[in-house]
């Protein structure tokens, strides 16, 4: 949370189900006055992570911990001196030699039908709500105004109650 608070940038990694998550995490940091991006595209994501510096952030986000696409990013992020994180199911993957941060999710077994890693998913969005919980917290002077904002710009989108 602090690092991530504290960030210049913040880039986030994911590929399928783990992708939407990024997402998820990109569009909540960013509605809070951060800047961040999410990368789904392992190239986009490779040229992005050579950016990144000590101040900068880094985070994959895979259930197996063996994803190339994710690792490869958050391995060039780590030798650019980026402050790296993993949001895996294997604590022991192989994205966790590139992590400075290892957070863990449910190690759940997914069921043979898995519509989109529906268990590995899950856990991932509460730790993701986790972390923006915290950082919104810990920048609230901040985030909150850059909230209500984003909540404005959008208030003209929605119908009223009881409208069609």
């Amino acid at each position: 949370v602090a690092a991530i608070a504290a960030a210049r940038r913040i880039d986030i990694y994911g590929v399928g189900a783990s992708g939407l998550v990024a997402q998820d995490l990109f569009q909540k940091l960013m509605r809070i006055g951060l800047i961040a991006n999410a990368h789904s595209d392992p190239h986009l994501a490779v040229t992005n992570a050579v950016q990144l510096r000590a101040k900068d952030v880094a985070i994959a986000i895979t259930h197996s911990g063996s994803t190339g696409d994710v690792i490869e990013p958050l391995r060039v992020a780590f030798e650019h001196g980026a402050t790296t994180i993993a949001i895996t199911g294997r604590p022991g993957g192989p994205v966790t030699q590139y992590a400075d941060h290892i957070l863990t999710t449910s190690t759940a077994r997914e069921s043979e039908l898995r519509p989109a890693a529906m268990s590995s998913r899950t856990s991932q969005l509460l730790v993701v709500d986790c972390l923006f919980v915290g950082v919104a917290q810990r920048t609230y002077e901040t985030a909150a105004p850059a909230l209500s904002a984003s909540y404005e710009a959008l208030a003209h989108r929605h119908t009223p109650r009881g409208g069609r």
